[in-house]
């Protein structure tokens, strides 16, 4: 009974990432669109004091734009929302792959043999740089400056 208990917890833990449960009510749990596409009927039309037309044009207008946006939003997600996720995906992925098997083992590679560059580099500092700057030290060391007021 013990075992049986174990493997299902192992289960549980092992369950794949893809199939996770997904919040169908908050569609942006980390708000990257919170300020990108919220637009409303009074951000895209306002009429001015004094230029107003009839009450049923203008309620017909806010009824067809909300009505028109929210349609349009869902035909458009409807057919093109599964073909970019998949092109996203590719991408991503693409990106991912590039990453892990190109960039990082040229960064490694780099860091590798740039090591000896920078052995030999220091060796030439301290071989022929040390000593010049430490005369030039021993030289200015006795230099003194002394400031005086004169009236």
């Amino acid at each position: 009974m013990a075992e049986e208990h174990g493997e299902l917890e192992e289960r549980i833990i092992i369950k794949d990432q893809h199939t996770k449960e997904i919040d169908l009510v908050n569609r942006d749990p980390k708000h990257i669109n919170e300020d990108v596409v919220k637009v409303d009927f009074e951000d895209v039309i306002a009429e001015p004091v004094g230029t107003y037309s009839f009450d049923g044009v203008w309620k017909s207008s806010y009824t067809t734009f909300t009505v028109s946006k929210y349609w349009c939003y869902r035909l458009l997600s409807a057919l093109l929302g599964i073909p970019l996720a998949v092109l996203w995906g590719f991408l991503f992925a693409l990106i991912s792959f590039c990453h892990i098997w190109a960039v990082v083992p040229c960064i490694k590679s780099y860091l590798i043999e740039i090591q000896c560059v920078s052995r030999i580099y220091s060796l030439c500092i301290h071989t022929f740089c040390d000593p010049l700057f430490e005369a030039l030290a021993k030289i200015c060391s006795n230099i003194r400056v002394a400031v005086r007021k004169e009236t």
